[in-house]
């Protein structure tokens, strides 16, 4: 399918619901329930809020959609719950990045999810997840954690502590099969792996470094001393890479990023990163740009 009639329908049945961690059924949902979206080409549509150029997009932190529902806060880079942009549906196949922090004690309760690749990259603090496939683990900063929902699951997703935030991101993919069996995969990472490297996170393999999904896609971490300079080069001819600063300053190319700002590119085979701050810290997602 050619990337810029990539039509799809976005998020189906997928509720958030807020409960204490001390209850686990299903709540009353205090967060409007996702509506169907309809994701149109590949984020081209002129808007202020997007700075698009020849091939790459800018999204600066502060033009994220935003909701502080008290017990989480959460900035979205995409389109998600009440906060719609035509302009910012996803990136290729990348559809929801969300930056989140989650009170003590406080979380997700139990929500469904289907045909779509979950990845959760904790920040700070601990998160407990349990599913229907009777899946209890807690993680952690280091941590990285990939569920892929096929026919359909269920789970929930607390703050562990009850005296501390947790922050985490987490982040939407499109699969490349759908109606697969649901599956969870979890992994400890060494952070050391990341210093004035990037680290691979994820990818489409499962035996490669990191976990794994149903998505021709590499995930890498680094954390960058001031002044390092590196190249990733893409892996996937036709795939597109989105840069998010989790924190500190880059240089991605000639375009400057701050924390929490995001980059997408494409129709290119690598991109070049400079660190403009001590231990700054970024993600590169390469995706797909279409299915």
């Amino acid at each position: 399918m050619d990337r810029k009639n990539f039509i799809k329908k976005g998020l189906m049945g997928t509720g958030m619901f807020i409960t204490s961690a001390a209850i686990g059924d299903v709540m009353k949902n205090d967060i409007d329930e996702i509506k169907e979206l309809e994701p149109l080409g590949f984020n081209h549509l002129p808007n202020p809020e997007s700075f698009v150029m020849e091939n790459t997009v800018l999204h600066k932190s502060a033009t994220r959609g935003h909701a502080n529902h008290g017990w989480l806060d959460s900035h979205h880079t995409f389109s998600f719950a009440n906060y719609h942009n035509p302009d910012r549906m996803h990136f290729g196949v990348l559809r929801v990045l969300n930056d989140d922090r989650v009170d003590a004690g406080m979380g997700f309760g139990k929500h469904p999810h289907d045909n779509m690749e979950i990845i959760s990259i904790p920040l700070e603090g601990d998160l407990e997840h349990q599913d229907s496939m009777g899946n209890v683990a807690v993680i952690k900063k280091g941590d990285i954690q990939a569920m892929s929902a096929g026919t359909g699951i269920y789970h929930s997703e607390f703050n562990k502590n009850k005296d501390k935030l947790t922050k985490f991101l987490q982040i939407w993919v499109y699969p490349n099969k759908k109606n697969v069996t649901p599956r969870y995969d979890q992994i400890s990472l060494d952070e050391n792996q990341r210093h004035n490297k990037l680290q691979q996170i994820l990818s489409p393999n499962a035996d490669d470094a990191g976990v794994w999904i149903h998505q021709d896609a590499w995930f890498h971490l680094g954390k960058f001393d001031k002044g390092f300079a590196t190249e990733y080069k893409l892996k996937k001819q036709g795939n597109g890479i989105y840069a998010f600063v989790i924190k500190g300053d880059f240089n991605i190319g000639t375009i400057a990023l701050n924390e929490r700002d995001g980059l997408g590119i494409w129709d290119t085979k690598a991109i070049a990163i400079e660190a403009l701050s001590e231990n700054a810290e970024i993600l590169l997602m390469e995706v797909p740009m279409a299915l």
